[in-house]
């Protein structure tokens, strides 16, 4: 048996809900069905789109703000 090793902490207890909106947002771009709860069963390539779009939207919002845009 594995021992859980979760380093998905979030940081910011408040942001969870706005990460988890910005997950099925970006799932729905990409054409993923994302369903409420478990979602384990969709393919490890539509979760790195997920994870991937995510992450890049991330740091495109960041540069935006270092230039103050």
């Amino acid at each position: 048996m594995m021992a859980n090793n979760n380093n998905n902490n979030i940081l910011i207890a408040e942001a969870r809900n706005a990460l988890d909106r910005f997950k099925y947002e970006v799932a729905n771009e990409v054409g993923v069905t994302l369903k409420p709860g478990y979602n384990g069963d969709i393919t490890s390539r539509d979760a790195g789109r997920i994870g991937g779009n995510m992450v890049k939207k991330m740091v495109q919002s960041y540069e935006q703000s270092l230039i103050g845009r």
